[in-house]
């Protein structure tokens, strides 16, 4: 039976390695910087921070309590946050951060076509 991970709707793993959360979950300076800019608070800047590095990782977007409390501390950690800080968006704040998050990795979103299959 296929692992979960490997699926074609991409979750975080069980069990991740202190490797794989400085491999992928890491955010760099200019992306702390980015977020900074575009935030207005510490509890936004985590938040936008969980979206952006999972979806660079998955190709998808999680849930603000989707991401394991090991992935949550690491960018607390990594992002040099004061203690105690938990990600917080209301709805059209978390879309916002969304359309940032596609803006930094070139992505564009289409509704019109999210739902349809390709055409051949």
């Amino acid at each position: 039976m296929t692992s979960i991970e490997r699926t074609a709707c991409p979750r975080f793993k069980w069990l991740i390695t202190a490797h794989e959360l400085h491999l992928f979950f890491a955010p760099s300076r200019d992306e702390v910087e980015r977020a900074t800019t575009r935030t207005d608070g510490d509890e936004h800047l985590l938040a936008q921070l969980l979206m952006l590095k999972p979806y660079q990782r998955m190709g998808c977007f999680p849930k603000l309590d989707g991401p394991p409390d090991t992935v949550v501390d690491f960018v607390h950690r990594a992002s040099d946050l004061p203690e105690g800080t938990m990600p917080g968006a209301a709805n059209r704040t978390a879309e916002r951060q969304r359309t940032a998050v596609r803006q930094r990795t070139g992505l564009s979103y289409d509704k019109a076509r999210a739902g349809r299959s390709p055409r051949r």
